[in-house]
């Protein structure tokens, strides 16, 4: 079955750290773009950051620039979001994408071939 699976999600206090992880399976990810996006409450979903594979740039929202890092272990057929430094405002669901080839950039359109169930992280003491 091809699919994505994160994990490592939860619960974390403010200036803390977390790394989400997502798992890919049934397909491997060396040519696919990969994407990790977010939706607070009450808000729409947003990129955060975004890696191409087509002339390896990588994207990051202005509100995580700095803090957060997006990468991937091949070997592993994984992708990973390490978040530093988190605030309340990072809260919000967490989604990673993949998107064979893709496009530079970080738009939610970008995105059609496979996305993970979304995870939970709150920020919050």
């Amino acid at each position: 079955q091809e699919q994505l699976v994160e994990s490592g999600g939860g619960l974390v206090q403010p200036g803390g750290s977390l790394r989400l992880s997502c798992a890919a399976s049934g397909f491997t990810l060396d040519y696919y773009a990969i994407g990790w996006f977010r939706q607070a409450p009450g808000k729409e979903r947003e990129g955060v950051s975004c890696f191409s594979v087509t002339d390896d740039t990588t994207f990051y929202a202005d509100s995580v620039k700095g803090r957060f890092t997006i990468s991937r272990d091949l070997a592993k057929n994984t992708m990973y979001l390490q978040m530093n430094s988190l605030k309340p405002e990072d809260t919000g669901v967490y989604y990673c994408a993949a998107e064979h080839f893709g496009h530079s950039g970080c738009s939610m359109s970008y995105y059609t071939d496979y996305w993970g169930q979304g995870i939970p992280v709150t920020v919050s003491s």
